[in-house]
C-alpha cells in the first residue's frame, strides 16, 4: 500500500490543459529511471508511458542538447549507445572532451532536431530484450512534458518529473547552456512552484546553485562516490569531492541550495567486491537532520546488481532500504518497486 501525508490539490495551466499539482508527495518515491528502462529502450515515450502505467510516482528524463538549441532525452550526449546514429551518419563521428574525458562518437549537439527525429532507439545494455530496437523515436523535453500532462488527466492522478542536467558545464561553454531552456519549458507548462511535482538533478553543483536562484522547484544534488569530484569543481579547482559532500558539513551546505540528495546506494549500504554487504551508514538520517530529502540510484531487478542477501530477490533490496528510511527510489522497474511500498 502506498503511503500518502495529507495532500492539498492546486491546479496549474500548461500544454493546452490543467495538470493537477499536489503540495505533498506519496511516500516513499518510485522514480521511472530512464522510464522503464529495464523492459524497454530508455528515455523514449514508450520507456515513460510503461513505468506511469507501472505505477511511477514520477519519471526521469535525462537532458541534452541539439545543435538548434532544443532539448532531447538522452542519458548522453553522445548517441551511439542508445540510438542507430551510427548506421544513418557514419561522416558524423568525432572526438570531444566531455568533462576532462576524450570521448569518440556521434554527439546531440553536432545535430538537429530535424536529424535527431530521423534516429531511433536501441537497448543499451546486451543482457536486456532487444526485440524493441528501432522500433521507438528519440523523444523533445516538450514532447515528455506532454506526455506526463496527458497521462496525469487520463489517470486522475499527478505524475511528477525528474529531469537530469546532463554536462552542464560542457553545454555551457559549447554555447548550448540547459539551464535557460528547461526553465522556459517549465514554466510553460506552469510548473514553477515547489508544491509543483518537479525535481531538478545534477551531478554538478554550480549550476544548482545557478537555478536555486532561477526557481522554486526542488532541486536535488546527486553524488557520486568517494573521491570523484563534480566536473564544474574540477573545473574552477576547489578540490571538493563527493565524499566531502556527504559530511555534515557537506550536507549542511547543500541544503542551503538544494531540497535533496540523490547518493548511489552504495553511499547506504556499502558492499565488499563480492557482494556482501557492511553495515549500512547514517548518510539518510543525517540529510534529514539537516532537511533533505535522499533519493538512492539505480535500482534493478537483475541478479548481477544484488547483493548476496537478497537471494535474487530484487523486493528484499527495497524492502531493506524502505526500512532505513530511504525516501525514494531511481529505478529500471518500477512495477518491481511498487510491489516493495511499504
Amino acid at each position: 500500500m502506498i503511503r500518502f501525508v495529507l495532500v492539498v490539490a492546486t491546479v496549474v495551466f500548461g500544454l493546452n490543459g490543467p495538470l493537477r499539482a499536489d503540495s505533498a508527495l506519496p511516500w516513499p518515491l518510485v522514480i521511472g529511471h530512464r522510464g522503464a528502462s529495464g523492459l524497454l529502450p530508455e528515455h523514449t515515450v514508450e520507456a515513460y508511458a510503461l513505468a506511469i502505467a507501472q505505477g511511477a510516482h514520477f519519471i526521469e528524463p535525462d537532458l541534452v542538447s541539439t545543435r538548434d538549441g532544443v532539448l532531447i532525452a538522452r542519458h548522453e550526449n553522445e548517441l551511439s549507445d542508445t540510438t542507430d546514429v551510427a548506421d544513418k551518419f557514419p561522416d558524423r563521428k568525432t572526438t570531444r572532451v566531455i568533462d576532462g574525458r576524450e570521448v569518440t562518437g556521434w554527439f546531440a549537439e553536432d545535430f538537429t532536431i530535424q536529424e535527431i527525429r530521423t534516429l531511433r532507439a536501441i537497448q543499451r545494455l546486451p543482457f536486456r530484450d532487444q526485440s524493441k530496437n528501432g522500433k521507438f523515436g528519440i523523444p523533445t523535453f516538450d514532447e515528455v512534458l506532454a506526455l506526463v500532462k496527458r497521462e496525469s488527466v487520463a489517470r486522475g492522478r499527478s505524475i511528477g518529473l525528474y529531469p537530469e542536467t546532463k554536462h552542464p558545464t560542457y553545454h555551457q561553454s559549447i554555447g548550448l547552456a540547459l539551464e535557460a531552456p528547461l526553465m522556459g519549458a517549465l514554466e510553460r507548462a506552469g510548473l514553477t512552484q515547489k508544491s509543483d511535482w518537479v525535481f531538478i538533478q545534477s551531478f554538478e553543483v554550480e549550476n544548482l546553485r545557478a537555478l536555486n536562484e532561477m526557481t522554486g522547484l526542488r532541486l536535488v544534488q546527486l553524488l557520486g562516490f568517494g573521491a570523484e569530484t563534480p566536473f564544474d569543481q574540477e573545473a574552477r579547482g576547489t578540490g571538493l569531492t563527493y565524499e566531502d559532500m556527504i559530511t555534515n558539513v557537506g550536507l549542511s551546505d547543500i541544503a542551503a541550495y538544494a531540497d535533496g540528495i540523490g547518493p548511489w546506494k552504495v553511499l547506504i549500504v556499502p558492499q565488499d567486491r563480492d557482494g556482501n554487504p557492511f553495515p549500512a551508514t547514517d548518510l539518510i538520517s543525517r540529510a534529514h537532520n539537516v532537511g533533505l530529502l535522499v533519493h538512492a540510484y539505480t535500482f534493478r531487478d537483475e541478479a548481477r546488481y544484488l547483493m548476496k542477501p537478497y537471494n535474487n530477490d530484487p523486493v528484499a533490496e527495497y524492502q531493506r532500504f524502505f526500512s532505513l528510511g530511504l525516501d525514494g527510489v531511481f529505478t529500471d522497474f518500477p512495477y518491481t518497486a511498487v510491489r516493495a511500498l511499504p
